[in-house]
């Protein structure tokens, strides 16, 4: 047997949205080596429970912008925002230039965005919905008007 450890690629989420991609390695690892290019994204990483080795090199479909781009381990799993280089252009078709259907990636749908959406009309939408909840009462309200000898109910019988 050879003393090389096999590198195993993490499972890998991607979601877009206009300006940047966002990718989560969905792995456990406390010293990853990340590193950020134009059009490819490298991860290594010796990850818990099983302290086994992880590493993938992901071809990206277009350009990145590496020094806007950013990165956070969150404990159980490392958050990249990657800010797209040209955000006028579509909707990347896919996250990889070669587009093959890799077994280690999937599209996180729940931060998933489409392209008619932009996130100005979902701030509109959120504004709208909590200034018409700010028509139901004042919140700065300190006293209380409602009194039981005010309010002429009838009789249960």
């Amino acid at each position: 047997m050879t003393s090389e450890t096999v590198a195993t690629p993490p499972s890998v989420s991607w979601a877009q949205r206009n300006s940047h991609i966002l990718l989560t390695f969905n792995v456990e690892c406390v010293k990853p080596e990340i590193n950020i290019e134009r059009k490819i994204v490298s991860f290594k990483g010796i990850c818990a429970p099983d302290q086994k080795l992880h590493k993938v090199e992901i071809h990206l479909y277009a350009e990145v912008n590496p020094d806007k781009s950013t990165y956070d381990n969150k404990g159980r799993y490392i958050d990249l925002t990657l800010v797209k280089e040209k955000v006028d252009q579509p909707f990347w078709p896919s996250l990889t230039s070669d587009k093959k259907k890799h077994h280690w990636l999937k599209v996180d749908f729940n931060r998933w965005q489409d392209e008619d959406e932009s996130s100005d009309e979902i701030d509109d939408m959120n504004d709208m919905f909590s200034s018409k909840l700010g028509d139901f009462g004042d919140e700065n309200e300190t006293e209380d008007t409602s009194s039981a000898e005010e309010e002429d109910l009838p009789d249960v019988k």
